[in-house]
C-alpha cells in the first residue's frame, strides 16, 4: 500500500530567488520553534518589535505569530487564555479557551496561513516574484493569509462567501489584496471551489492555491503551536488529581481540530470534539443548510479532518451565538452578568469571544452536561477571533429588533446560555466515525479529483498516514535556517 507519506522537492533556483527577494525586503523567516517558544527569537528582534505595531504590515510581525504576543509591552509573556467560571456556564467543569485576538489581524488563523505558505518559500515551490497565493476561505483565512502574504512580499487572491461580515471585506481592501465574493453565506464551500477552477483555468501556473481545506500545513500548524500552548496551560492549572477531559473545536476547515491529536497523544484518555452549525449539520446528520457561525465553513468534510480521531460531534443552533454576541456585549447584558454573580473583571472580557468562539464555549457547555463532569474535569476549546470582527452584526441585531432592554438580556441568559440542552450531539462509534468520513467522497473525490486510494488510505492506514503529516515541522525549521543563513539577515542580531 502506498504510504502517502509528505516529501520534500526542493527547487533550488526558486529557492535563491526567494532568498534574494527576502534580502531586498528585509524578510526574515521565523521557525515554527519560535512560534511556540517565543524566548528562542533573538532578543534584537523582540526589541525592534515594541516599535512595531500589532497589526502592522511590517515583515519582523511574522514572530508575532504565536499564542504569546503581550498586547501591552509588545514583546512576548505567557499563553494568552482565559478561564470562563461556573458562574457563567453554569456547569462544574472547568472550561478554559486560547484568545485569538492577539495575533496579527485578531484572529489565529495567521498561524494556519503561516503553515501553509513559509514551506513552499523555503522549498521553492512558489515564487513571490510571478506567483499569486490564492487563498479560499470562510473569512479569516483569507484575511491570515493576505496579511502573511504581504509581510513575506507576496501577492493575493482572496476568496470568501458575498455574505460574510463586512468588516472582512473592508480589512482585505486595505491591505491590497485582490478579492472574489462568491454567492452565498458560511455553509457554501462549494462556490469557493468552484472559483477556484475557474481561476486556475485563466492563469494558470500564475497563482497558486493554498486551500485551507485540504493543504495539511494548516493542521500541521495546530498540531505543533496550538497543542504546545494548550499543554503549557493545563501543566498550570491542573492540580495531580484533575483530568484533561477533552478538547473542543469547530471542525472548520478541520485545522484548529488539529491540536486535538497532538492533545490525545500526550492524553490519551482525553475526548476530541468536533463542533458544528445545527442549521448545517454535516457531521451529525450528513445535513446542509445555510447558517451565521461565521468562520466554521460546513456543507463537507475537510480533506484533513482526521475523522477516525473524533469522539464527538455537537451541533448549535446559531440563535444562540447570535443573541449571546449582545448579552456579551451590550450594556444591559453586562449588566445582568454582573447582577448573575460573574465577575465584572471578565465581563468586560467577554468582548474577546466572537460568534464562533461562542459557538466553541456553547459545545464545551453541552459537553460538560451530557457526561456529568466536575470540578476536577478540565475543558479546552479556541476563542478564535473576538467581536472586532462583528460589530456590524450587532448593528444588525439593533436595525432588526430595537434596543437591547434587561428583559431580553434575562430571556437571553435562561434561553440562550443557561439553558443549554444536551441536543444534537452524538458520541461516536467505528461506524459512526466511517460514516463521516465517507462522506469525503462525494467532495474529494467527484468534485476535487483527489485519489480514492488515498482517501482509503487516510481510514485504513490512518497510524501511519496522520502522523506522518503533521509531525513535519522540524524538517521545515532545517530548511528555514538554512533560508535565513543564505540570506544573512540574522548576522545583525548575533
Amino acid at each position: 500500500m502506498t504510504s502517502y507519506a509528505p516529501s520534500i522537492d526542493i527547487k533550488t533556483d526558486q529557492v535563491e530567488r526567494t532568498i534574494e527577494r527576502c534580502k531586498e525586503r528585509n524578510i526574515i523567516i521565523p521557525t515554527f520553534a519560535q512560534q511556540k517558544d517565543p524566548s528562542l527569537i533573538p532578543a534584537g528582534i523582540t526589541k525592534e518589535l515594541k516599535d512595531i505595531g500589532l497589526w502592522d504590515v511590517h515583515p519582523r510581525n511574522l514572530f508575532r505569530i504565536t499564542w504569546k504576543n503581550d498586547p501591552v509591552s509588545g514583546g512576548f509573556h505567557g499563553v494568552n487564555f482565559l478561564e470562563i467560571p461556573q458562574s457563567l456556564t453554569g456547569v462544574r467543569a472547568r472550561i478554559f479557551g486560547l484568545v485569538g485576538k492577539y495575533f496579527p489581524t485578531g484572529a489565529h488563523k495567521v498561524g494556519a496561513t503561516y503553515g501553509c505558505l513559509a514551506p513552499r518559500l523555503v522549498t521553492g515551490t512558489f515564487d513571490p516574484t510571478s506567483q499569486k497565493a490564492v487563498w479560499p476561505s470562510t473569512g479569516n483565512y483569507c484575511r491570515g493569509g493576505a496579511y502573511v502574504a504581504s509581510l513575506l512580499a507576496c501577492d493575493s487572491v482572496a476568496i470568501l462567501p458575498e455574505e460574510m461580515s463586512r468588516e472582512r471585506f473592508d480589512w482585505l481592501k486595505q491591505i491590497g489584496s485582490e478579492i472574489f465574493a462568491t454567492p452565498g453565506c458560511e455553509s457554501n464551500v462549494k462556490e469557493i471551489y468552484d472559483k477556484c477552477w475557474e481561476l486556475k483555468a485563466e492563469r494558470g501556473d500564475k497563482i497558486v492555491i493554498l486551500n485551507q481545506f485540504d493543504e495539511f500545513g494548516n493542521a500541521m500548524w495546530h498540531y505543533e503551536i496550538t497543542s504546545a500552548a494548550i499543554e503549557e496551560v493545563l501543566k498550570d492549572v491542573m492540580g495531580s488529581r484533575d483530568n484533561f477531559y477533552a478538547y473542543v473545536s469547530a471542525t472548520g476547515s478541520a485545522g484548529t481540530i488539529g491540536a486535538g491529536e497532538r492533545l490525545k497523544e500526550l492524553y490519551p484518555a482525553s475526548k476530541l470534539v468536533a463542533s458544528e452549525a445545527l442549521q448545517c449539520p454535516t457531521l451529525l446528520r450528513n445535513g446542509f443548510g445555510g447558517h451565521r457561525i461565521e468562520g466554521i465553513g460546513d456543507k463537507h468534510v475537510p480533506w484533513i479532518h482526521n475523522v477516525r480521531n473524533t469522539d464527538f460531534v455537537v451541533a448549535i443552533d446559531d440563535n444562540d451565538p447570535m443573541a449571546l454576541i449582545r448579552l456579551f456585549n451590550e450594556e444591559p447584558g453586562k449588566e445582568l452578568l454582573r447582577a448573575k454573580g460573574v465577575d465584572a473583571d471578565l465581563v468586560e472580557q467577554l468582548e474577546l469571544l466572537g460568534v464562533s468562539s461562542i459557538s466553541n464555549l456553547l459545545s464545551a457547555i453541552k459537553l460538560a452536561k451530557r457526561n456529568e463532569l466536575d470540578e476536577r474535569d478540565v475543558i479546552f476549546t479556541i476563542f478564535t477571533d473576538s467581536m472586532e470582527m462583528y460589530e456590524s452584526r450587532l448593528d444588525e441585531a439593533r436595525a432588526e429588533s430595537g434596543e437591547y432592554k434587561k428583559e431580553q438580556a434575562e430571556l437571553d441568559w435562561h434561553l440562550h446560555l443557561r439553558g443549554m440542552k444536551t441536543d444534537n450531539m452524538e458520541e461516536l462509534d467505528h461506524l459512526g466515525r466511517m460514516r463521516i468520513h465517507n462522506l469525503k467522497y462525494y467532495t474529494w473525490i467527484e468534485q476535487q479529483q483527489k485519489e480514492v486510494e488515498e482517501l482509503n488510505a487516510q481510514w485504513n492506514n490512518h497510524k501511519d498516514y496522520w502522523p506522518a503529516h503533521w509531525k513535519m515541522t522540524d524538517k521545515y525549521d532545517e530548511l528555514i535556517k538554512a533560508f535565513n543563513d543564505k540570506a544573512g539577515m540574522l548576522k545583525k542580531y548575533e
